[in-house]
């Protein structure tokens, strides 16, 4: 069993170009609408290891982009060695950083990164190998 995540993009073509500058992305293969719009029905990408599938807007599908939409509840989480490098890169391919990288006691060093098509990206360098229990103890002593 795995999971991959799906996203819809308003530029789709556009959003691949985003994630190879900012992620190192490698673009797999995409398809493209047959009606000649020019709109990608499918795309996937490798970022790290991990599987990215995007697709342009097909409203009568459902397939509405965060841009539509009017914002995203969802967030997506990439681990990477180095998230000050990884932010910076972000910033320069037209991403807005949100929340600029930090050390966190639960482990990791992150920021919040929202990428041009109106998703958003936790971008985290693990600092500490923690358990559960400890991430607990010390969210609960911070709260103090």
């Amino acid at each position: 069993m795995s999971l991959t995540a799906y996203i819809v993009c308003k530029g789709a073509a556009d959003a691949i170009e985003f994630y190879k500058a900012a992620f190192g992305a490698v673009e797999d293969f995409r398809m493209t609408d047959p009606s000649g719009d020019g709109r990608l029905g499918h795309a996937e990408l490798d970022i790290g290891g991990g599987r990215l599938m995007l697709a342009d807007e097909y409203p009568d599908f459902g397939a509405i982009s965060p841009d539509t939409l009017g914002g995203t509840p969802v967030s997506l989480h990439l681990v990477v060695d180095d998230v000050d490098a990884v932010a910076a890169a972000a910033d320069r391919a037209g991403g807005t950083i949100l929340r600029p990288p930090t050390d966190q006691s639960f482990g990791e060093r992150n920021c919040l990164v929202q990428d041009p098509f109106g998703h958003r990206w936790f971008l985290a360098q693990v600092t500490e190998d923690l358990s559960g229990e400890e991430m607990q103890k010390r969210w609960d002593d911070e709260a103090g």
